[in-house]
């Protein structure tokens, strides 16, 4: 790990690439550096298990050209709002110094996405505490505290503070998306009997429409929408789309 502007941080090993590979390509394409962060291991999915999942995180972020990609095991499902996870996380936040940090939605058809979503979102702000001391790999660190904490909207359509377009990097996203072949659509998989609501070859038909709903307002072809907790300011009127 290094020093990065963007830490995208997922509770499932799939989360950003969903939600905002896109943007992450994008900034990328622009010189910022990102990394990534999953909470759990996905253990708890309807198809494939940890160890294939963890295989394809990994190719996933080698698609993405991303500077890394930590997982913790948090625990799918059954992790908790407490101290000992948000040290954890506070840890990789102190460790890689991200400017910026893109989570999951603040609510979501998927309960562990909002508590995923909440729990990054504090542990950001402990992480700016002094008086909260944590050692990483044997090094004592400093306090750090993102200047921004952005939540990308999932499953539910819950209305953006604002939208990034990434028409030139929409099938880059899906590309990554199915990198993760125990989760989606992937004709002949093992386990297709299993279907899921993100399995179906008609899935990838809604992430278009999705990025097109997110896109219009804007008049961009694709784009992904975010949330924020805090109000925003623009250091000016011309830069707004």
């Amino acid at each position: 790990m290094k020093k990065v502007d963007i830490l995208g941080i997922g509770v499932h090993p799939d989360d950003v690439e969903l939600s905002c590979s896109g943007t992450i390509l994008k900034h990328q394409a622009e010189g910022k550096t990102v990394g990534l962060l999953d909470l759990t291991l996905g253990e708890l999915g309807t198809r494939g298990n940890a160890t294939l999942r963890t295989q394809e995180a990994m190719n996933a972020a080698k698609f993405l050209g991303v500077a890394f990609r930590e997982q913790l095991d948090l625990g799918d499902g059954f992790f908790e709002h407490n101290k000992d996870n948000l040290t954890q996380i506070i840890e990789i936040i102190r460790y890689c110094q991200p400017e910026i940090v893109l989570c999951n939605a603040i609510s979501d058809r998927h309960p562990d996405h909002g508590r995923a979503g909440k729990l990054a979102a504090d542990a950001c702000f402990f992480s700016g505490l002094a008086k909260i001391e944590t050692t990483f790999r044997g090094e004592k660190q400093a306090h750090w505290r993102p200047k921004s904490v952005y939540h990308y909207i999932q499953d539910h359509q819950l209305k953006p503070d604002f939208v990034i377009d990434v028409t030139p990097f929409m099938e880059q996203k899906i590309q990554s998306m199915l990198l993760y072949k125990s989760q989606f659509y992937n004709e002949g998989y093992e386990e297709e009997e299993l279907n899921t609501p993100i399995s179906g070859k008609d899935f990838l038909d809604f992430m278009y429409a999705k990025g097109r709903i997110f896109g219009r307002p804007i008049g961009a072809e694709f784009a992904e929408g975010f949330t924020v907790s805090r109000t925003m300011g623009v250091k000016n009127l011309f830069d707004i789309v």
